[in-house]
């Protein structure tokens, strides 16, 4: 039988409100027991003294690109990114070449992922037809083959008909739409946030109305037809509210921000002389929307931290500021930010935030995962609270390098990463 001891590390389980000193044991790929001084009995043993032991992490938003653009990114590149970065699950966006809008596709995907993936991945379908906004793709089919939800993430459905339609079509097959919020017509040929830095600069922007226009609409929506709506990457105050009231209402709507949009502003355009990897859709905010969204994330009406992992070529990046792709590597910094930046000042407490990287990602979408419970899936993420370094991102594991936390110096760091019972990363202490 194969079997693994984690022994001397505090844990903590949001969904059994656990955080205390235990040992836990996993046997076959799943945990069989968590208490104090658990015998081995003839397992290996894993000191994990000083570290904090979680149920392993799960990103709801993940772009591997693979299929079409490999030279982006492949499953096996982000996945060992993955698990570099404490995830043990990811959620794969169906904007590849092809969308993944069939079952054919879902079923490479997953065949892929078995074969090269260092964790797991749970592809999400597209809602319509080469994300076109125009025909809805067949869900039932999607969900045999493997998906977990469905998405048109990079386009918003600008058709307020087709979004009812699809929130209740998704409703019989209990899946969630994972929603890109933005009106399309004002963030037409925009590459910022619209406000007194885009200004400024001299780029056109485009207003965080702009966001919460369709959040407002798809949150009515969700309560009209009683179907489920997680809104991807909110990075707007007003957007926040909405989510806010509809969640007071009852209506079945969650959301998750990113860690780029809770500590950054509009103003690392101009203070980073307009580094594109600056650039991404939602926008970086004004600094009253960053604070909105942080509070939103401390009194939960934000569920979920997500990392929107956008991986780009030298030469998408490379361009001038109005032409450069949107998005960042996130999979390798998104805990590790978490960790120094909320954690460490005060922000979140750190239960709060294993909730909102586990509990809460697999409560969203009903995935296996997000606790320590006997018999739950072996999947840990180990946190090493103590470990300082820099964030060096010509070592990244993705094959891309865009991001604009390169060189922070960050504490907090995860330490070891397990999926099935198997170590997948394990940081050199």
């Amino acid at each position: 039988m194969s079997r693994l001891l984690l022994k001397g590390g505090r844990v903590i389980d949001p969904a059994q409100g656990l955080d205390q000193a235990l040992d836990v044991l996993i046997a076959e790929g799943t945990i069989e027991e968590v208490s104090p001084r658990v015998q081995p009995r003839g397992a290996p043993v894993l000191d994990v003294k000083g570290l904090v032991v979680c149920p392993g992490f799960i990103d709801l938003h993940a772009h591997l690109r693979e299929p079409g653009r490999e030279d982006k990114e492949t499953i096996a590149t982000g996945t060992r990114a993955a698990a570099a970065g404490g995830f043990t699950a990811v959620c794969a966006m169906p904007n590849t070449e092809p969308v993944n809008d069939t079952a054919g596709i879902t079923r490479a995907i997953v065949e892929k992922a078995r074969a090269e993936g260092a964790v797991r991945v749970y592809p999400i379908g597209a809602i319509t037809r080469g994300q076109k906004g125009e025909e809805l793709a067949e869900y039932g089919d999607l969900k045999e083959a493997g998906c977990v939800a469905l998405s048109d993430d990079g386009r918003p459905v600008a058709s307020a008909r087709i979004m009812r339609r699809a929130l209740e079509y998704a409703k019989a097959f209990d899946l969630a739409l994972i929603d890109h919020c933005e009106e399309p017509t004002l963030a037409e040929k925009a590459c910022m946030n619209e406000g007194p830095v885009s200004t400024h600069l001299g780029l056109r922007g485009q207003p965080a109305a702009g966001e919460a226009i369709v959040v407002e609409r798809d949150v009515l929506l969700a309560e009209l037809t009683g179907g489920r709506v997680h809104v991807a990457h909110l990075s707007a105050a007003a957007s926040v509210d909405a989510v806010r009231r509809g969640k007071a209402r009852g209506v079945r709507v969650t959301a998750e921000a990113t860690p780029h949009h809770l500590l950054l502003s509009d103003e690392a355009v101009r203070e980073t002389g307009y580094d594109t990897n600056t650039k991404m859709n939602p926008p970086l905010r004004s600094e009253a929307d960053r604070l909105a969204v942080l509070a939103g994330l401390r009194d939960g009406t934000i569920d979920c931290i997500a990392t929107d992992h956008a991986p780009h070529t030298v030469d998408d990046k490379k361009v001038e500021y109005d032409q450069a792709a949107n998005g960042i590597v996130g999979l390798e910094t998104a805990v590790a930010l978490c960790l120094d930046r909320l954690v460490g000042h005060g922000l979140v407490e750190l239960a709060h935030l294993v909730a909102l990287l586990s509990t809460n990602p697999a409560r969203v979408l009903g995935l296996p995962g997000g606790t320590l419970a006997p018999g739950s899936p072996a999947d840990l993420t180990v946190l090493d609270l103590a470990k300082k370094r820099q964030v060096d991102a010509a070592r990244f594991e993705s094959r891309s390098r865009n991001t604009p936390f390169d060189g922070w110096i960050l504490k907090g760091w995860p330490a070891i990463t397990i999926v099935g019972g198997r170590v997948a990363w394990k940081e050199a202490r």
